[in-house]
């Protein structure tokens, strides 16, 4: 078995960031090759990974992880170490409109991949069982929601998720758990609190309210915009999905949290804050004069909060940004990558993808 790794969605926002940050030279546990496997939907973006593209570590693939033929002679191929599992239909929005690919994606794609790793993991020697590692990458908003005073989420809370995305990756949890129990597989998962960074699609609310900002469009906020998330920056998460992979112990939930709860009003304002500074508007006018109060979304939950003390104790991983720190780094990635975020949201891209991959 060879130091290779299979990502899966490595061309979206979280996926994206980890292979850069693994692939850094100045990483002692690069592996030898990272298989990014990704369907480019319309969230996951080739122009992420531009500067691997001659990299001999790196290799893309697309396809689906619905797709059992392609997964399995992947690992037959590869024969990878680890693989890590970001894959997913990740927005709340459109889990509501329609759950569809939710279902399709985060259960079935998992079920697909658990069995493809399973039948190779049977046929490892022990010594190479004792390194494969199955990596699930999920969320907090399976533990459902939080009133104001209620203690973080930690492993131990009961999963109670409350929109069909978080349902969807709620029982792509069990499923490792399961096939973990059931078949002896070395499964980690990990839950995430809100992540933000470089490169995220601007439908969430960070980069949705930059791009709103800057091309003078209402930034909308639901409902009286005081739900509370704990917001992780991105690189922050990707060290620690690292020091699970490498220190975690089999079978164990790991929760990540930032450590940076805030209201979403807060965030919206201290991003409008930022843009007054950085970029003002023409007419100097601050941008929150552009904030817009529309109707709640259903079903919203109030707070997600995230007790990380387990990985802090065991693993000795901390988040090293602040919220301040972390939310100008990524407003200033969005003012010097405009070309990005045009690409994305006028279509460009997807024509792109279509000519070199239909």
């Amino acid at each position: 078995m060879k130091n290779n790794i299979i990502v899966t969605g490595g061309a979206g926002f979280i996926g994206s960031n980890f292979i850069l940050d693994i692939l850094d030279s100045s990483n002692s546990n690069t592996p030898d090759l990272i298989i990014n496997l990704d369907c480019l939907t319309y969230a996951g973006n080739l122009e992420n990974l531009e500067s691997l593209k001659d990299n001999p570590r790196y290799l893309f693939v697309k396809g689906s992880i619905t797709d059992k033929n392609l997964i399995t002679s992947l690992f037959k191929k590869h024969q990878p170490r680890a693989i890590i599992h970001f894959a997913a239909e990740s927005h709340v929005d459109r889990s509501i409109r329609d759950s569809s690919d939710f279902i399709e994606t985060n259960i079935m794609g998992t079920y697909t991949l658990l069995e493809s790793a399973r039948e190779h993991f049977d046929n490892l020697n022990n010594e190479e069982k004792e390194k494969f590692r199955f990596l699930h990458v999920s969320t907090d908003e399976v533990y459902g929601s939080l009133n104001t005073n209620a203690a973080p989420f930690s492993e131990k809370n009961k999963y109670e998720p409350n929109s069909p995305y978080s349902a969807s990756k709620a029982s792509s949890d069990h499923l490792v758990r399961a096939w973990h129990h059931t078949y002896n597989l070395p499964t980690l998962i990990t839950n995430c609190s809100n992540n933000y960074g470089p490169y995220q699609f601007p439908e969430k609310l960070i980069p949705l309210c930059i791009f709103n900002a800057l091309t003078n469009k209402p930034i909308s906020i639901y409902g009286d915009g005081k739900q509370i998330r704990d917001w992780l920056f991105v690189q922050d998460h990707c060290k620690a999905i690292q020091s699970v992979l490498m220190h975690g112990k089999i079978g164990e939930t790991y929760n990540v949290g930032g450590l940076n709860e805030k209201t979403n009003l807060e965030v919206v304002n201290h991003i409008c804050d930022i843009l007054d500074e950085l970029q003002p508007r023409p007419d100097k006018i601050s941008y929150t004069k552009q904030i817009q109060f529309i109707q709640d979304r259903p079903g919203h939950d109030k707070r997600y909060a995230i007790d990380a003390s387990k990985i802090q104790t065991e693993l000795g991983w901390n988040p090293e940004a602040s919220f301040e720190s972390g939310i100008r780094q990524t407003i200033v990635w969005y003012l010097d990558h405009q070309d990005w975020v045009h690409h994305i949201v006028s279509g460009e891209y997807q024509h792109w993808i279509k000519k070199h991959y239909s």
